[in-house]
């Protein structure tokens, strides 16, 4: 690791914008590894019942056992992942999930949301207590669907919406105001709060935008319950101590297929573009 980075100045920018990214985290090549090994886990959960959940038309998630991709270890211990965890959640943030989110050719424009409802802390206090970091396994153009988002408006009540994270259509203009698509390239890293407003646009290349998703916990944020990360002894034995700290999972003999818990019922179905 050569990059040097300003933790501080990082976080004022995820406190401001709802979201932060870091380019050049790690090579295109490692990238491109994760890339496989997210294509190989979806192509295994398509095929058995609980092993992807839709999140609109060609849109699928999939969660991940940690020991199926290979760069996890790397990802978790990356000093930026690292600084911004424990600088916005604290000394004891918890690792909860890793999964992935891969649109298709086909997949139409999600409605505006956010990925659960927001806790008092953080329509009150201001104060972020989950974070998602994501990283794109291609070089992302125009006609792949571009992720966008609506900057500053993690901190939104919510309450009032549908399920507390899906606002009414006429309540869009808002979010549209500020609407900034990314375009990140392979092996950059983004962190944002889950509770900025985002959405998934129309994917129009024949190229799937596999997309690798970490989600951090302040202690007490209660995610966890809604993954079931699990590792197997020998390969938890030989993770280093600050991955055995932070990460939230059980440990077993035998790994599972893991079943999706964390089903987004609004996602379901596409949206307007409007």
């Amino acid at each position: 690791m050569t990059q040097t980075f300003d933790i501080a100045a990082n976080v004022d920018t995820l406190n401001i914008d709802g979201i932060v990214g870091l380019k050049g985290a790690f090579t295109a090549q490692w990238a491109d590894a994760m890339r496989e090994d997210m294509m190989t886990a979806f192509w295994e959960a398509i095929q058995r019942p609980g092993g992807a959940v839709g999140r609109g038309p060609r849109r699928w998630y999939v969660e991940l056992h940690p020991q199926a991709f290979r760069g996890f270890v790397d990802l978790i211990t990356h000093p930026w992942v690292v600084g911004i965890c424990t600088d916005v959640l604290g000394p004891d943030f918890q690792i909860v999930e890793i999964g992935l989110d891969v649109p298709f050719q086909g997949a139409k424009y999600q409605p505006w949301h956010r990925d659960f409802p927001s806790p008092a802390d953080t329509y009150d206090n201001r104060k972020i207590t989950s974070l998602a970091f994501n990283l794109t396994g291609v070089d992302v153009t125009e006609d792949m669907g571009p992720f966008e988002i609506a900057p500053g408006t993690q901190f939104d009540d919510g309450r009032a919406w549908k399920h507390e994270m899906f606002p009414d259509k006429s309540l869009w203009q808002r979010f549209q105001d500020r609407a900034a698509r990314k375009y990140p390239c392979r092996g950059d890293i983004s962190c944002r709060s889950a509770l900025t407003m985002h959405r998934g646009t129309e994917h129009r290349s024949p190229i799937a935008r596999p997309v690798m998703v970490l989600g951090v916990d302040a202690p007490g944020a209660g995610h966890a319950e809604l993954h079931d990360m699990m590792v197997t002894q020998d390969w938890y034995d030989k993770l280093p101590a600050i991955a055995r700290k932070h990460l939230v999972c059980r440990v077993v003999e035998t790994l599972v297929p893991i079943t999706q818990k964390h089903d987004i019922e609004g996602l379901v179905m596409g949206a307007d573009p409007a």
